[in-house]
């Protein structure tokens, strides 16, 4: 008994110390579940704790069916909006476009009333946004909003102009239209210019489904815009023995028809035909008006009862003095592009084989050059990020996920067409030297955009350099050895003395950085030369007429104007998104 003892003496302190760990873990949990569970109500009363789980389970269910409800209210508008859309462009007789026109009014003034009501209410109630998303609506991102929302509503006024000339022959719902998405532009553009980094906390299933609405409309929209844009811009061979005839002859007689019923009906002013064209010209500008209104809306629709950390935002600024290089090689490429598209079109436009031919040959050659040193560049960038120690960005952000998958599934566009035009050249032996420039172009297009989404993808996951931190304490020290006496007076040098200005004392970028922000900066004035091309009219898939002669031209005609919209919006967000990375680089 003596030697075992001290055996239970051991095991009962071992129990009873077993005993009070868990005791005081049970405390502690008890502890963190009534304090989760007193919340603030709008009238600052509390509530039970006891409540506590029976209080998560329903805000749990609350949330499942905000989520399903608003998802079925998106999936329903996009779908029936696609059916009339599509109606309306393949049967002009039964569906035409004033019933297009007429849903998407109605459409358009229910989110409208939306936003108005969550304006004026929902955003007002106490505790409704208790977090704000650092990440959403950066204020360049609401810059390219307004931006596009101005042209946009020009748009809608020279559509007015243009159907109030022709009131007498077209329906009213025509010149009703520009006027309700003129407003719903502007309340549209206030609310996501005010409230996109929101995290609503309240009337939460409401929210959530205003916001797919806002999304489905914006997208609808877009749809609608992108089909008359492509229509436009589509134009059939004429030529009686071209191989598809029966194809092109179908268009041609839609085309024709449209003619004759514009012929029948005269304008009463003389300027019906330049507001046409100002306004089919202000197209791109709405198109990416409605998709970047679409991602603000999903990304506020994410943070829906979200809520943040505030301590992980970091205020990042631009500074013109750190690049040069690349604004410049970018610049010159700018105007290189601009001078080539103009020349395209001019050359184009008088339909004379050799010029096409010519103006066919500068294009593609402008395009392979920048699509090489952007390759070039992007390639250095990858191998750059690949020695960088930079951490990753931690948490989940939805606007990191939607700017990813942005990328990805709008970069299928371009893939679609330089896939099927390199498919298209090689089956026709390569004849020409045009051909052979088509075949160079896509397969270097490939190429860089593999690249410029690894180098994306990497870039906007890294966290902003933290150099700037010395700079800071130090600058600090400065300012509190100014406010006190002694300090100021002893033997250190004082700031106010310092021969050079405070800025300098955060010393020159590292190489890695400069070298980042060189190449974000040539890539952006690329990019936006890449958008601007397709964006504003040329169509090189149609001028050469390789496509076409291999898949038919109503095929051709279909590859070209689904992945076509995906390629302009691409570059767009690439602009963005190459902004960002400059910024946290």
């Amino acid at each position: 008994m003596r030697w075992h003892a001290p055996q239970q003496v051991s095991g009962f302190s071992l129990c009873s110390s077993n005993s009070r760990n868990m005791t005081t873990k049970q405390d502690l949990e008890a502890i963190e579940n009534q304090i989760s569970a007193i919340q603030v109500s709008s009238h600052g009363e509390t509530v039970n704790p006891v409540l506590a789980h029976g209080g998560f389970k329903i805000v749990e269910k609350g949330r499942n069916w905000g989520w399903l409800l608003s998802g079925f209210i998106s999936l329903n508008i996009l779908l029936l909006g696609i059916a009339i859309v599509c109606g309306s462009v393949f049967n002009k007789i039964q569906i035409s476009s004033s019933h297009l026109l007429i849903f998407l009014i109605l459409i358009v003034i229910l989110t409208t009333v939306w936003m108005v009501y969550y304006k004026i209410h929902t955003s007002r109630v106490f505790n409704a946004v208790l977090y704000k998303d650092s990440h959403a609506g950066p204020v360049w991102l609401r810059g390219g909003l307004i931006l596009f929302g101005v042209c946009s509503v020009l748009m809608d006024i020279f559509k007015i102009i243009y159907y109030v000339g022709r009131i007498h022959c077209e329906s009213p719902v025509k010149i009703a239209f520009p006027v309700v998405q003129a407003l719903f532009v502007i309340v549209q553009t206030y609310v996501l210019w005010v409230h996109a980094k929101d995290c609503v906390q309240i009337q939460q299933i409401i929210t959530r489904c205003g916001l797919m609405l806002t999304l489905s409309t914006n997208l609808v929209v877009w749809m609608m815009a992108v089909t008359e844009e492509s229509l436009h811009q589509t134009v059939a061979p004429v030529d009686p023995l071209y191989n598809s005839s029966s194809n092109g002859g179908h268009r041609s007689n839609v085309q024709s028809q449209g003619r004759a019923g514009d012929s029948e009906c005269k304008c009463i002013h003389d300027m019906c035909d330049v507001f046409e064209k100002a306004y089919f010209y202000l197209y791109p500008f709405n198109i990416e008006y409605s998709l970047f209104a679409s991602a603000m809306a999903y990304v506020m629709w994410k943070n829906v009862d979200r809520q943040m950390d505030e301590h992980h935002s970091h205020n990042l600024r631009f500074s013109l003095w750190d690049v040069l290089i690349g604004p410049v090689a970018g610049l010159i490429i700018l105007v290189a592009g601009l001078a080539t598209f103009v020349m395209y079109e001019v050359d184009v436009a008088k339909e004379e084989p050799k010029k096409k031919e010519e103006a066919l040959i500068m294009h593609y050659i402008m395009n392979i050059v920048a699509i090489l040193l952007m390759s070039i560049a992007t390639l250095i960038g990858c191998i750059i990020f690949r020695m960088d120690k930079r951490d990753q960005v931690s948490g989940k952000s939805p606007t990191r996920s939607l700017d990813v998958g942005l990328l990805v599934g709008s970069s299928l566009g371009q893939f679609l067409i330089c896939y099927f035009t390199i498919v298209a050249v090689l089956a026709s032996g390569v004849q020409g030297r045009i051909n052979g420039l088509d075949l160079t172009n896509s397969i270097l297009t490939v190429i860089q955009l593999c690249l410029q989404n690894a180098f994306l993808i990497k870039g906007l996951h890294r966290e902003p350099f933290k150099e700037m931190e010395t700079a800071t304490v130090f600058a600090n020290v400065m300012a509190e050895r100014e406010r006190d006496p002694e300090r100021r007076s002893s033997s250190i040098v004082p700031a106010h003395t310092l021969p050079i200005p405070l800025m300098l004392l955060q010393g020159r970028l590292s190489w890695k950085r400069r070298i980042l922000k060189e190449i974000c900066a040539f890539l952006l004035f690329c990019n936006v030369i890449l958008w601007i091309i397709p964006a504003f009219g040329a169509r090189p898939q149609f001028d050469n007429t390789v496509g076409s002669d291999i898949y038919e031209f109503q095929t051709w005609a279909a590859v070209v104007n689904i992945g076509m919209p995906f390629g302009i919006f691409y570059r767009m967000h690439s602009v963005a998104s190459l902004f960002e990375v400059c910024l946290t680089s």
